[in-house]
């Protein structure tokens, strides 16, 4: 009989942790700013003033508070790297639209050669509606040029839940264009986040990258409590996930004694689907459905090109995990559920 007890309360519990909590949201008009809260603790802040160069959800927090993003360059903590000050937060951008690099643009550029890069800005929101399973913002934005010409009209939706141990954030985004529009094969794209310290790959190595107009940036070698690892649903790990493709891909490591971990979920309807890895030992963690050419060796071409009033949609999941490190079968099971949805 207690044996049979056990079971029940086991069964109960595990069913009480699975169950949605309520999603609300604290919204500060005067700072662009809106606060995503699960269960009353900050899952992340929606950013979208004009005075940064892209819209951000900033920063990303799993259950119970464990910060999975880089504090640089809005709130710079103790031994985090202080390159690529463009990798703040989650975001979406890509690095060549119409030869406009949206992806590198930040307070870092200077002013004679800003005209190489694009913005998103104009942001308009058009929903905001919390609720007792998850909350939903709804928003739109201009893909600009410096002169404030827009290529691309924007319209995303973020639906956000939340456990006892994970959170996620769903982000459905449709571009349509206003001119023809090219994305060139590249590498910087183009759902993209930054992380913690812990979360990087150990390394012993110093490296320099090179944005697309010349300006460099060199990346110290990791000596910050380093322990995070890829994983992609095809086995790929560490370094080599970088450059292949596969429906998820998840970067788990141990923070402050417990373990933390993010997967980005790729849906079937995406282009280039199953989008390929921009996966960096230092921290970059990105899907890029449209860099064919590079990450293939020039095997493979997309070159997604949009006539004027036609559009494309991007969909993916993002899920943050406080408790253990997600099996293989839950995050499969994550990805069929993702893709049932339109």
């Amino acid at each position: 009989m207690n044996k049979y007890l056990t079971l029940v309360f086991l069964g109960l519990s595990m069913l009480l942790n699975a169950q949605t909590k309520k999603v609300s949201f604290n919204s500060y008009k005067e700072e662009d700013q809106i606060d995503v809260m699960v269960d009353g603790e900050l899952l992340s802040s929606f950013l979208f003033s004009d005075k940064i160069e892209k819209p951000i959800l900033y920063p990303l927090n799993a259950a119970g508070g464990l910060t999975l993003t880089r504090g640089f360059p809005l709130a710079t903590r103790d031994q985090e790297r202080t390159d690529h000050p463009h990798h703040v937060g989650l975001w979406l951008n890509y690095e060549s639209v119409n030869g406009l690099d949206f992806w590198n643009n930040s307070y870092n550029i200077p002013a004679e050669k800003k005209n190489k890069y694009g913005w998103i800005r104009s942001v308009r929101i058009a929903q905001v509606k919390g609720g007792n399973e998850q909350g939903k913002i709804v928003y739109t934005a201009n893909w600009e040029r410096q002169d404030q010409h827009v290529l691309l009209n924007e319209e995303t939706t973020l639906i956000f839940s939340g456990t006892e141990h994970t959170r996620t954030i769903d982000r459905i985004t449709t571009l349509t264009a206003q001119d023809t529009v090219l994305f060139k094969d590249v590498k910087d794209g183009m759902l993209g986040l930054r992380v913690t310290r812990e979360l990087e790959l150990p390394s012993d190595q110093v490296v320099e990258f090179s944005d697309a107009q010349g300006n460099r940036t060199k990346v110290s070698a990791s000596s910050n409590g380093a322990n995070g690892d890829y994983l992609t649903s095809q086995g790929k790990k560490g370094n080599e996930a970088w450059g292949t493709r596969a429906d998820w891909c998840l970067l788990s490591g141990v923070k402050d004694g417990k373990a933390l971990s993010v997967a980005i979920i790729d849906h079937p309807e995406n282009p280039g689907y199953p989008t390929y890895w921009h996966a960096r030992d230092y921290g970059l963690f990105a899907a890029n459905p449209l860099g064919q050419e590079v990450f293939s060796k020039g095997k493979e071409h997309l070159n997604l090109r949009l006539l004027p009033g036609t559009s494309v949609t991007f969909r993916y999941r993002v899920l943050l995990n406080s408790s253990e490190k997600p099996s293989v079968a839950s995050l499969t099971q994550q990805a069929q559920e993702f893709s049932k949805i339109k």
